[in-house]
């Protein structure tokens, strides 16, 4: 799933593709570069942001959706407002892509639910301006507190309509974690699986590599972080995660080669 942020202010690459015509030609580089989807946003989400106007965010997002979908692209909008997903729907994203979980709009899940969409529920506990607030995972533990917090919101998507084979569950890396909740909940994405949906985990440049590959109390910059991520994807990939959402999908697709690589030459030995 590549990324193609329509947003001011993206902690990656705010403001690169902030216009129809950038944001399009973005992602028909990554569609060249291996991307299977694209995930088209029109809100960061990173720590601290503040949100747009609902008719900023459908000005952002809804052309760049409707001339890549027309070009052949599978399409998630990555929203989390009941109103952008519909706009989206209907100009050809087949994927909603919500980092709330329906908790920001519950009626998010009605919309997606009267169309054919898929849905991706992601974990999440509070909009970017707050989450800092939100990390304390006591007494259970961040990865049994997550499956839990996760399984509700599945449930809901449930409920409200929409089949358990249309929905994919991301654990929300950085969103109201720690650094080392991040490692905690990629290490045991097992427990994740037996809620039988495919799994989604988006890790690229986000702050806990950062953390990780910090040099004299500075974190690696945002920029600074793909070799990390490109091995992470590997391990990913190896333990059957079903989507990888990324910045730089030649990286990601080099990476996923070595491992299919791998894979075969593993087949032959057997």
């Amino acid at each position: 799933m590549g990324i193609v942020n329509v947003t001011p202010d993206s902690f990656s690459d705010g403001g690169r593709w902030d216009t129809t015509e950038a944001a399009v030609a973005h992602g028909l580089d990554l569609l060249a570069q291996g991307a299977d989807l694209l995930d088209i946003g029109g809100e960061s989400t990173r720590p601290g942001a503040t949100r747009p106007l609902v008719a900023e965010e459908l000005d952002r997002v809804v052309p760049v959706i409707r001339e890549l979908a027309g070009a052949g692209a599978l399409v998630s909008v990555d929203t989390m407002r009941s109103e952008v997903a519909e706009a989206a729907v209907a100009a050809g994203a087949t994927i909603v892509n919500d980092v709330s979980g329906g908790l920001a709009d519950p009626r998010i899940l009605d919309v997606v639910a009267g169309t054919d969409a898929s849905y991706v529920a992601m974990h999440w506990r509070a909009h970017a301006d707050r989450m800092r607030d939100f990390s304390d995972y006591s007494p259970d533990g961040v990865v049994a507190t997550v499956r839990r917090e996760l399984a509700e919101r599945l449930h809901a998507a449930e409920a409200a309509g929409i089949e358990r084979g249309r929905i994919l569950l991301d654990p929300g890396l950085g969103f109201a974690k720690r650094p080392e909740h991040n490692w905690e909940l990629l290490g045991a994405l097992d427990v994740l699986e037996d809620l039988a949906c495919p799994l989604l985990v988006g890790a690229s440049r986000k702050s806990f590599l950062g953390s990780l590959l910090a040099e004299g109390g500075r974190p690696r910059p945002v920029d600074q972080r793909e070799h990390a991520h490109a091995a992470l994807v590997a391990l990913l990939a190896l333990r059957g995660v079903d989507c990888l959402r990324v910045h730089d999908v030649r990286a990601t697709r080099d990476a996923l080669a070595v491992v299919a690589a791998l894979q075969t030459a593993e087949e032959r030995e057997r």
